[in-house]
């Protein structure tokens, strides 16, 4: 078991939401880029959602979700996790990450989009309570993974979903 640090945010100029992860999972850790599991269905959802073609590179993809005002982040600063699954990480050793410095430098951010359970609890039980009141009260909305893992949904299902987005990015 070994102790697994998150990345920096992608954090655009002015962001307008805020989507989270809980941690992330070996192969993002290996490639060092947001959801870099091959089925992980968030590129192809974001590249739906802002027209733009999920087999772009990842810098490309990184920029036109920033352009949009996508802010992208994990919960978690550092947890220890003996697999990429949510369910293995240890509780007792779970640091959040500064979110009160994200709002403080994004404080126009309009909503906050977990993706997945374990990064909508945690945000809940870590974040929230040492937050401004302000930041505390911004709506927070829990999506359905878009790991390989929660094959639950299809990817057309999963989208529908995540449409909700459209309303605080455009509406």
């Amino acid at each position: 078991m070994s102790t697994i640090q998150s990345f920096a945010p992608i954090e655009p100029t002015q962001a307008k939401v805020l989507v989270l992860g809980s941690m992330p999972g070996k192969a993002s850790l290996r490639a060092q880029q947001y959801y870099a599991h091959p089925r992980n269905a968030f590129w192809p959802i974001w590249a739906r959602l802002l027209g733009f073609d999920a087999a772009a590179s990842y810098a490309q993809k990184v920029a036109h979700i920033a352009a949009s005002g996508v802010g992208v982040w994990d919960v978690l600063a550092a947890c220890t996790r003996t697999s990429s699954l949510d369910s293995d990480i240890v509780e007792s050793s779970i640091v959040p990450n500064d979110f009160a410095g994200w709002f403080e430098r994004q404080p126009q951010t309009r909503a906050v989009f977990c993706n997945g359970a374990k990064a909508f609890d945690s945000y809940r039980k870590y974040v929230i309570p040492a937050l401004a009141p302000d930041f505390a009260a911004l709506p927070l909305i829990r999506l359905p993974s878009t790991s390989p893992a929660h094959a639950r949904l299809t990817l057309d299902e999963k989208f529908a979903d995540w449409s909700v987005v459209k309303l605080y990015l455009f509406g």
